[in-house]
């Protein structure tokens, strides 16, 4: 059977763009990490609010999609069922959305804010502490994954219900583009956004993981952590990776997906029983109640105080999520073949936030008790030896320290690996110039897009570590904002043409 072909054009610039983004990053790290870091701080004081909005927005049009007459509409044919179990289909979806980040944030986030809490809370009082427990899973949460779902339904109601032949960003903005839209130069442009995006985006996630792995492994096997090992530890990543994107969905990705989930639920579970089980059931309850009643507030606060909080953390986590958003939607439409439009929107918002979620109340609550009962400054930590050390530190923490940060390394890699071969998928179906539905790019273009995508995150941390990382991903999802009121307007117009 032919493979289907590469989209020229698209796959040349898209590769041109890395290389020619590669050469100043490697050649002149200071200079471009301090371009980079300018632009950050203009975007998010002059377009910051913009993210806000855009978060508000989106939530209120899912919540009426799923809840309307176009929420019954079953993507496929009226007969098709589910490719995957509920099972699998969400452990792909969430692993693909996450990333090994999860593990790192959840962590320690609330760390970072409990010296210098929101909204006016004294530093380490009770009100900072509820203030600090509550915004990693506030980030995380439903307008985290309403990012995600938005670009889902726009790209795969034309892919699956119209049948457009394309699996890519452009899709999404059929009903705007016209028939042949999507080979358009506004469609390429749009797709070509998205990639850069995308390769922008994995430095984030990978950029944070591959040194906390790092640190880990150094303390198990008693050696010093260094740039070394974490290029050691980017290779073993890109090989898994690489090795399950090429044996494709069934094969590959969907089962290094679930053995994932049952690694991760594992871990949180030994956690939850060995660690102190009711400070966590406690303050997770805790924690639940004080965002029902403080959400609407967290989200709209625009920081008019210009305390920095906003700008620092609110807007690059929107600005992180964006990045990935256009992707991801690809990558979960393919996996979503007979689920009805109410049934990826509800199912998304529902089991990526509450995943997400257990990170914090699990990983979260177990390092702010190590803090309080004074067992591990995790604050003082994080100030001498960063955040990658600090989360070794709290793994070690648990009984049987060694077993416990064995599991926590494998955990990881496979984090890794189960989001990036997701993300190499996306960056080849986007490149691929004709896709219809039940067919896959090319093999060799799915892993082309594994290896490019390990060389991005390598360059970042080379440069500047999570500070530029946090920069480029604000600067590359700029333009995907109104990519995102475009795909919606499209989306509406195309469900009231062809529905009625």
């Amino acid at each position: 059977m032919q493979e289907p072909r590469i989209d020229r054009p698209l796959f040349f610039t898209a590769s041109a763009v890395v290389i020619a983004v590669s050469i100043p990053l490697g050649f002149f790290p200071d200079a471009a990490s301090q371009f980079i870091t300018r632009l950050y701080d203009q975007i998010a004081s002059n377009f910051g609010v913009l993210y806000q909005l855009f978060a508000i927005a989106a939530i209120l049009f899912l919540v009426w999609l799923a809840a309307s007459r176009y929420g019954r509409i079953r993507l496929g044919g009226d007969g098709d069922q589910p490719d995957y179990s509920t099972f699998s289909w969400v452990g792909m979806l969430f692993c693909a959305g996450t990333g090994a980040s999860l593990l790192v944030w959840s962590a320690v986030e609330w760390a970072y804010y409990i010296d210098a809490p929101p909204l006016g809370a004294v530093a380490r009082s009770a009100e900072a502490i509820q203030w600090a427990t509550a915004y990693g899973p506030f980030h995380w949460g439903i307008a985290a994954w309403a990012f995600y779902a938005l670009p889902t339904i726009a790209i795969a109601y034309p892919f699956y219900v119209r049948k457009v032949p394309h699996l890519r960003a452009s899709t999404s903005l059929h009903a705007i583009l016209g028939k042949s839209g999507e080979n358009s130069i506004l469609g390429r442009s749009v797709d070509l956004v998205a990639m850069i995006a995308l390769l922008g985006g994995a430095g984030t996630s990978l950029g944070v993981i591959a040194p906390t792995i790092a640190a880990s492994t150094a303390e198990l096997i008693n050696i010093d952590t260094s740039f070394r090992l974490e290029l050691m530890v980017m290779f073993v990543c890109i090989v898994l990776f690489g090795g399950s994107v090429y044996l494709g969905i069934d094969r590959g990705i969907r089962r290094l997906s679930d053995l994932n989930v049952y690694l991760i639920l594992g871990l949180l579970a030994f956690i939850v029983v060995v660690g102190p089980t009711m400070f966590l059931l406690k303050s997770s309850a805790e924690t639940v109640g004080f965002m029902v009643q403080k959400f609407v507030r967290m989200i709209t606060w625009t920081d008019p105080e210009n305390t920095g909080f906003v700008k620092s953390w609110t807007i690059f986590y929107w600005a992180w999520w964006i990045a990935f958003a256009l992707p991801v939607g690809v990558f979960i439409t393919r996996i979503s073949r007979g689920r009805t439009i109410r049934q990826v929107i509800l199912g998304m918002l529902s089991f990526g936030t509450l995943g997400c979620w257990l990170f914090y109340f699990v990983l979260g609550n177990y390092s702010l008790s190590l803090e309080l009962e004074e067992t591990l400054s995790v604050t003082g930590s994080l100030a001498q030896s960063g955040m990658y050390v600090t989360v070794e530190k709290i793994i070690s923490t648990l009984p049987y320290g060694a077993w416990a940060l064995s599991l926590f390394i494998l955990v990881s890699v496979i984090s890794v690996a189960t989001t990036y071969d997701s993300a190499s998928y996306t960056l080849a179906s986007t490149a691929t110039a004709e896709l219809k539905v039940g067919d896959n790019p090319a093999r060799w273009h799915r892993l082309f897009w594994a290896l490019i995508l390990g060389l991005l995150p390598i360059l970042m941390m080379y440069v500047g570590g999570l500070d530029i990382i946090r920069s480029g991903v604000l600067v590359v999802s700029l333009p995907l904002l109104i990519v995102g009121v475009a795909m919606a307007v499209s989306l509406v117009k195309s469900l009231r043409q062809h529905q009625g």
